[in-house]
């Protein structure tokens, strides 16, 4: 995945990728897994240790438009190939909702690194989930942008959360993905510039911290074909899986926007701005995302820059309406503004517990989801990206 911005008479357009982690399974929400047969026989896709889940990533885009059907397009292959095996479909959310996290399902048996994966964190890392990767090329930018949305990802978490059930239960949490999955290293320093970026790597691959250069699991990092020397884009990991469509290109944007500000401001840096030195700025930041994967849009974080406290929906409007102009000016700022919407009616989560609340069981609403989902992706494959998705 390559990205280069677009920067045309002025107005700046990040280009724009996604990996998306999914389930399959069955119509009224039990997790089935086929990752190896999906990745045998359909192009695009890749298997997860887990034969439960599986990934797959679109090209960088700066439109929005072929964003969106580049998001769509595998998910109606997929879609199709699950009805040929049987009655099995997606399934939302980023945990195994309905089970069964006490067992992990092996997708390839004689890959030694799956091994060390189950044998290290077991069904821990078995979730689905979104990485948004935005393009930025200049190596100390992008540094000044990771340093940026490190401490804003709580954020991201709080606008994405979908799995507030495992095994069957409700678990207390907004987003149990980010609870318990194994950040890793277990300390990630704010990386002062590229070469402490490099530095660190080497150092952390030297002393087995890190299995190799992909084994940096924290709420962003750094990527490139060449990590940790050729870097070209910001990967976003913290977010939940945004199973809308149109809900995940508003966050997206959001990013975007954000990144764009970043790019045309050096000195929208925390290492100049905040009054905390970097390690008590990665310690408020540990706190806010525990805080929002606890209770996302409604989690009372502290601010970066001064401390004070500030609830997780009110941050995000702030940002939001300070980014909007820059959407604006860039050309898409429709795409952007649904985030007013999740800060009103709520994430996936919040809607999940409103209907538990109202007397529905786990399962009841996970198989509305089922339904729901491939109701609204249809629609939007209808209306939208026709053409595109039948090249």
């Amino acid at each position: 995945m390559i990205n280069t911005p677009q920067n045309k008479g002025g107005i700046l357009r990040l280009s724009k990728g996604i990996e998306v982690e999914i389930y399959t399974g069955t119509p009224d929400g039990k997790i089935v897994g086929f990752s190896d047969q999906i990745v045998r026989d359909l192009g695009g896709f890749v298997r997860e240790p887990d034969n439960r889940n599986v990934e797959y990533t679109t090209a960088p885009y700066c439109s929005y438009d072929r964003l969106l059907c580049a998001i769509l397009k595998p998910r109606q292959k997929l879609r199709e190939y699950l009805q040929k095996l049987g009655n099995y479909t997606i399934i939302p959310g980023s945990t195994l909702s309905l089970g069964d996290s006490k067992n992990f399902y092996r997708s390839d048996p004689n890959n030694p690194y799956h091994s060390y994966i189950e044998e290290t964190y077991h069904t821990k890392v078995v979730t689905a989930s979104i990485h948004i990767n935005i393009g930025i090329s200049d190596p100390e930018k992008l540094m000044q942008a990771i340093r940026l949305i490190r401490l804003e990802a709580p954020l991201y978490l709080a606008l994405s959360a979908s799995s507030p059930f495992l095994d069957g239960q409700v678990t207390g949490s907004h987003s149990t993905r980010w609870q318990m999955f194994p950040k890793t290293p277990v300390n990630v320093p704010l990386f002062e510039s590229h070469a402490h970026f490099i530095n660190w790597t080497n150092t952390q691959i030297v002393e087995g911290k890190m299995q190799n250069v992909r084994h940096l699991w924290t709420s962003v990092r750094p990527n490139g074909d060449g990590r940790p020397y050729d870097l070209n884009r910001l990967e976003l990991r913290i977010c939940d899986l945004i199973i809308e469509p149109i809900k995940l290109l508003a966050v997206i944007a959001l990013l975007e926007a954000r990144l764009i500000q970043v790019i045309e401001d050096i000195n929208l840096d925390p290492l100049k701005i905040s009054k905390f030195n970097p390690e008590n700025l990665i310690d408020i930041t540990d706190k806010n995302e525990a805080a929002a994967a606890h209770y996302s849009l409604d989690a009372q974080l502290n601010h970066w820059q001064d401390h004070k406290p500030i609830i997780a929906r009110d941050w995000i409007a702030e940002i939001y309406e300070e980014v909007k102009p820059i959407a604006k000016k860039s050309g898409f700022s429709c795409f952007l503004s649904p985030i007013k919407n999740i800060l009103k009616n709520g994430n996936q989560a919040i809607n999940w517990l409103e209907e538990y609340e109202s007397g529905k069981n786990i399962a009841e609403i996970m198989q509305s989801a089922v339904a729901l989902t491939a109701a609204r992706e249809q629609d939007l494959e209808d209306k939208l990206c026709p053409e595109l998705l039948a090249a």
